[in-house]
């Protein structure tokens, strides 16, 4: 009974704590997608891990950088991934829609390939304290190279900090 009470409690605190997305507010966090959470035309189980910065420039409006590196045992493919985007945080909860755009530089066995993507994303940040979150979001990874076979459809788990 006491677990069940001090759960409800943490989950209780995580969805009612004041997300303060405040401008001057600066952001870190890394996240995890692949692992079977994403989907597209060539790919069967891929590992994807990215590290992101970010600041509030104005309330609700957060700019990021992000940097990605992506992992395709299958195709013995190693793949490195830079971009920018935005969040706007749509109610103070932490409900939020993510835009980003990147470019890849992947190598395969004898093939070096070059692409860029658009990804929208819509997310939520769970805060566990005043500064921590935990952040899963869908997303469409949508190639602008070859559309049809590159784009992605995934899940994505990650951890920020706000401070």
């Amino acid at each position: 009974m006491k677990k069940m009470i001090l759960s409800l409690m943490m989950a209780l605190t995580a969805l009612t704590a004041s997300a303060q997305f405040e401008a001057g507010k600066n952001y870190i966090g890394a996240s995890v997608s692949g692992l079977g959470l994403s989907y597209n035309k060539e790919s069967k189980v891929c590992f994807d891990i990215s590290a992101t910065a970010g600041r509030l420039l104005a309330d609700n409006w957060m700019l990021l950088a992000n940097v990605a590196y992506d992992y395709r045992h299958w195709a013995k493919a190693h793949s490195l991934e830079i971009g920018v985007g935005g969040r706007y945080y749509i109610i103070q909860n932490g409900l939020y829609l993510g835009l980003g755009v990147a470019y890849a530089f992947t190598k395969a066995e004898d093939e070096k390939t070059h692409n860029c993507f658009v990804t929208p994303e819509l997310g939520y940040a769970f805060f566990l304290n005043e500064h921590v979150t935990l952040e899963p979001a869908i997303y469409y990874r949508m190639s602008l190279n070859n559309f049809a076979d590159a784009s992605t459809v995934g899940l994505k788990i990650g951890f920020g900090y706000y401070f």
